[in-house]
């Protein structure tokens, strides 16, 4: 020990020392950028899991890559991926879990709150979703997705002038995009101008043509008595896909409205057995 010109007491080493402070340097940092090497490996297996949907194995190495670097500032995005990793694995609770985290993490983060939204919307919490679309909203207004799902829930919840809204911010954002033809169509059949419906489910068909845009249309023309057009776009639809439970029910209706009470009653039974909701088609048929 000796004192310095300002009298500050400085440590002397000999070279011995010095080596072995190097020595212990070197490790620490080698140690630190092979675990840090280390980690983004397993983001990367992650990457490469997700993108397959081999969804358990995903889990498993996010676990992993947590747990090697619980303090990575990156950890918020791992969770985010874990609770849709957990979505497709139908542990919708598990998945909340793990996005809650990811938002008191970080509040403002865009991404875990579209997929906190999306489980929300799983799970039937459409309240929950839609304040987390507003929140979207209000840190980006220029997300397409986010304004649309924002828009068909307040059409849930017959809020016909935040939809409107939505509508117009969408039509800035995508004037020839799908999602404001299916937000106009919806909106049109809320406030019952089906004929405009029915126009904006036409320019879907034409587009790309899919049964829940047929079976959107048929339930209009349906509405309208419209009964031969309803039958042809039913028919057309079931040719894309014979197991969309909402086409045997609107077939069911259309039966009904022709008298044809046992077919009636045989599509009814095929549309729950396919999934439609046995309580709404005993009040459709009624």
């Amino acid at each position: 020990m000796m004192k310095g010109e300002y009298g500050i007491i400085l440590q002397t080493y000999n070279v011995e020392d010095m080596k072995s402070v190097l020595v212990v340097l070197f490790m620490v940092i080698a140690f630190s950028a092979n675990a840090e090497s280390g980690y983004y490996d397993l983001v990367g297996e992650a990457d490469k899991a997700i993108k397959e949907h081999r969804w358990s194995d995903a889990e498993m190495v996010i676990m992993e890559a947590l747990e090697s670097d619980p303090d990575n500032p990156s950890n918020v995005l791992l969770l985010s991926n874990l609770g849709i990793v957990r979505f497709n694995l139908g542990q919708d609770s598990l998945a909340l879990d793990v996005l809650n985290e990811a938002h008191r993490k970080a509040p403002v983060s865009v991404v875990v709150l579209e997929n906190r939204a999306k489980v929300f919307r799983s799970m039937g919490r459409d309240k929950d979703a839609y304040n987390d679309y507003s929140k979207i909203i209000e840190l980006d207004s220029t997300l397409l997705e986010p304004r649309f799902m924002h828009c068909m829930i307040a059409l849930n919840y017959l809020d016909i002038k935040t939809a409107q809204t939505d509508i117009a911010a969408i039509e800035q954002m995508a004037p020839d995009g799908e999602e404001l033809a299916i937000a106009r169509a919806s909106l049109y059949q809320t406030i019952g101008q089906l004929d405009k419906a029915v126009e904006q489910y036409t320019i879907l068909i034409e587009r790309a043509p899919s049964s829940v845009y047929y079976g959107g249309r048929a339930a209009c023309l349906l509405m309208l008595e419209r009964y031969g057009e309803a039958a042809d776009d039913i028919a057309a639809g079931l040719k894309l896909d014979e197991s969309d439970s909402e086409l045997y029910l609107y077939r069911a209706y259309l039966h009904k409205r022709r008298y044809h009470y046992r077919d009636a009653e045989n599509d009814k039974r095929k549309a729950i057995s396919l999934g439609a909701d046995p309580n709404r088609a005993e009040a459709l048929l009624k």
